[in-house]
């Protein structure tokens, strides 16, 4: 899958823009605060909807502007779509995210929030699997949603004393069956991966396992979950929360048999995270039968050259990506395309790699 090509208008720091990227790797550079992560957001909300920064639909549109407009083109081999996203406010004064997505539109981001996987709380490593669940099997995140509507409501009757608990009770055995069954098959599909992808990048031969952590034993069905909800009721209704299900669950990320979540310096710890991210990409491109675009922001810092020419030219064998950076020039990428990013322009430069002319 590529981008053909993208229009901006009142985008974050864009007032307008039109950008036709190449088909293959694509070098954001140029200086801080010039609009490189802005364009990556927008490529991915184009494809799906929503900013992979976690933005707020109010945080989109340019400084006083009541809208934003998104609009491209994608390619998948001879087909074409045209996408059209619409960031507006609402009568009630919210803002929005409107415009019918693509099935086999996905997009992989990278960002320094992924450094949370590895090191952050329970929830981040839980978002994570969801989110990959989700890019192969959309129907999981539809099932998420509903399952904490569920919870919360749950949660409210614990917490006024644990009266009618039993048709949520089903309905949280249901779908927390079903979160836990999809969300393993992702974590078995993404282990593979990274124990292939790890060792290329790194350039050692080293071992990473992935084990998804639950209090729910593997092939469970909805009357085991019931037995285990039965088992801990009055231990929920004193602390007023829901003590078993998939919101309490964790994945173990473990390099040489040694717990990430607790180890590892900060070069590891990033060069792993991104070797998550691009594990991910031969799963989506097996599902939907088109590599997804990748959306790398600041993926080379903290990383020496070697690692980064690896780096480079594992993306450069994939499809299309972006890859911001504030370096004028890097290790060899393949023939990437280098698009220069300032003051609102962005402008198809020349450069070699490290060493060479600029």
């Amino acid at each position: 899958m590529r981008i053909q090509w993208i229009t901006l208008e009142n985008f974050r720091s864009y007032r307008t823009l039109a950008f036709s990227p190449e088909p293959r790797l694509n070098v954001l550079t140029g200086a801080n605060a010039q609009g490189k992560t802005n364009l990556l957001e927008a490529l991915g909300v184009l494809l799906v909807g929503r900013s992979f920064r976690g933005s707020k639909a109010a945080d989109l549109p340019r400084w006083e502007s009541d809208r934003a407009t998104i609009a491209g083109e994608i390619a998948r081999g001879d087909v074409t779509r045209s996408l059209r996203r619409e960031i507006e406010r609402r009568e009630e004064g919210g803002f929005t995210v409107t415009g019918e997505g693509c099935p086999w539109a996905r997009a992989i981001p990278f960002a320094w929030r992924d450094l949370e996987v590895l090191s952050g709380q329970p929830q981040a490593r839980r978002n994570f699997v969801d989110g990959f669940a989700g890019k192969i099997q959309p129907a999981h995140l539809t099932a998420h949603a509903r399952y904490r509507r569920v919870l919360a409501r749950r949660n409210h009757l614990l917490q006024r004393g644990g009266g009618g608990l039993e048709p949520w009770d089903e309905q949280l055995a249901t779908l927390g069956v079903e979160i836990v069954r999809r969300r393993r098959e992702a974590v078995a599909a993404l282990d593979a991966e990274t124990r292939r992808v790890y060792p290329e990048l790194s350039g050692r031969d080293h071992e990473v396992r992935l084990e998804y952590q639950s209090a729910l034993e593997p092939g469970i069905g909805v009357e085991g979950f019931l037995g285990e909800i039965a088992r801990r009721r009055d231990a929920e209704i004193r602390r007023g929360v829901s003590l078993v299900g998939p919101h309490r669950d964790d994945l173990r990320i473990a390099l040489d048999g040694r717990d990430m979540r607790s180890f590892g310096s900060r070069g590891q710890q990033r060069l792993l995270a991104l070797g998550l991210r691009l594990a991910e990409a031969g799963p989506v491109e097996t599902a939907v039968g088109a590599p997804p675009v990748l959306l790398l922001d600041d993926a080379l810092s903290e990383l020496d050259g070697e690692t980064q020419e690896r780096l480079l030219r594992r993306i450069a064998r994939g499809g299309q990506a972006f890859l911001t950076t504030a370096e004028p020039s890097l290790p060899e990428s393949g023939g990437a395309a280098w698009w220069d990013v300032k003051g609102g322009s962005v402008i198809e430069t020349a450069c070699a790699a490290a060493g060479g002319a600029a």
